[in-house]
């Protein structure tokens, strides 16, 4: 048995090796693939921003009307729009793609007082932190400072939660989406020396990894607190199939949020949850061979129904993440669903240059219950996409 076991650990190490030190063709081949992409992107973002009124942002695209659905900066997808444009001059140095960035970053500056949403970190982090992370503009760090000081405020100890929604359906709801928030308070500890904003992102993601996630690794959407006892109340969804569903996107977001908590504390509870959030995705008997979800992994109509291709863009940018901190075999998986996921995101799910109101990607489900922004483009779906093709180009093509 011995003698088996190291052939089986000989062969795995062989193969690993040799997909890591991948072929100089498979490396053009994903060369030219994230050359293609970023450069249709950029074409794709110049074309969105001549259809763009001055005082507004993009938030999906109407195919029928031809014309871009619009936000104020208070939408809680208003950062990903700047944020995409950053990443984009990151990739080109143009001065044209900055400009546009430090101008629709600017239309943000006002919400760093929005002391009534969770999302001040899609809102402020993929917007001002881009921007700050390209230029050290000390003007962007102070809006980021006072924007976390903003979304602290919905912090509870007792919870041990920051709140999502003001409701009136639920006492105190806290949203599997408020793992993406904590990377903005994690940084802005480092930038402001106020470690009560990293107390906060550890607090919450304790709380949620005891109540958030069932046996199997898969999460419900809301959990509400009790605000008398903080206890956990009940498990929810708002945008899922149905209370004990697996809805795509929140998957991704909580695989994204845990693997990001572990770049930013190196608590190895955090990688290995990360990496069973992973295994419980890339093993669901519902994932298509392609990688792109359903809208839920539990809908009750799969095959006949919606693909989520902003949960992809998502669970790839985090799958390539996790890739870097695990080994062998899982590390494979990770990497090589990564790599399928860009493939295919960059075929039947990617727009026609000049068509998709500047979006790059097709086929996202915004919230399918409500009947909203159903098989449509999306500002998140763009953004992750993006900078999933960036991580690659820059962690591994070196």
């Amino acid at each position: 048995m011995k003698k088996i076991s190291a052939f089986k650990i000989s062969v795995t190490i062989a193969a690993l090796f040799i997909f890591l030190k991948a072929s100089p063709q498979s490396k053009r081949e994903m060369q030219k693939l994230i050359e293609d992409n970023l450069q249709l992107a950029v074409k794709q973002y110049k074309h969105m921003q001549k259809l763009l009124p001055a005082d507004k942002l993009p938030r999906s695209y109407d195919s029928v009307k031809n014309e871009l659905i619009l936000s104020g900066t208070d939408w809680w997808c208003s950062g990903f729009y700047p944020g995409t444009l950053w990443y984009l001059y990151e990739y080109t140095k143009d001065k044209s793609l900055k400009a546009e960035a430090i101008r629709s970053t600017a239309l943000l500056e006002k919400e760093k007082n929005n002391t009534g949403t969770h999302d001040l970190g899609f809102m402020l982090y993929c917007s001002f932190g881009n921007g700050y992370r390209l230029t050290k503009n000390d003007s962007y760090k102070k809006v980021m400072i006072t924007g976390a000081r903003s979304l602290s405020t919905r912090f509870n100890p007792l919870i041990g939660c920051v709140k999502s929604w003001n409701s009136s359906r639920w006492q105190f709801p806290v949203i599997i989406d408020n793992m993406m928030n904590l990377e903005f308070l994690c940084e802005l500890t480092k930038l402001s020396g106020d470690s009560s904003f990293y107390n906060i992102a550890i607090t919450h993601t304790n709380t949620t990894i005891k109540n958030h996630y069932r046996s199997d690794f898969s999460s419900y959407h809301v959990i509400d607190y009790d605000t008398i006892t903080g206890k956990k109340i009940k498990g929810y969804t708002a945008q899922g199939a149905f209370d004990e569903s697996a809805w795509s996107r929140g998957q991704s977001w909580g695989l994204y949020g845990f693997t990001m908590m572990y770049r930013e504390t190196r608590k190895t509870e955090y990688l290995s949850f990360a990496q069973n959030i992973a295994n419980f995705l890339l093993n669901h008997k519902n994932m298509p061979a392609d990688k792109i979800p359903y809208w839920d992994y539990n809908a009750t109509d799969i095959p006949n129904t919606y693909r989520d291709a902003s949960a992809a863009s998502i669970m790839c940018s985090a799958l390539l993440e996790l890739a870097k901190y695990s080994n062998g075999e899982q590390k494979a998986k990770y990497l090589n669903t990564a790599i399928t996921i860009l493939k295919n995101l960059s075929s039947s799910y990617r727009a026609a240059e000049g068509s998709n109101g500047g979006f790059i990607l097709k086929h996202g489900v915004g919230h399918l219950p409500a009947k909203s922004e159903v098989d449509v483009p999306l500002t998140y779906g763009d953004y992750y996409f993006i900078e999933a093709l960036m991580r690659y180009k820059n962690w591994y093509l070196k």
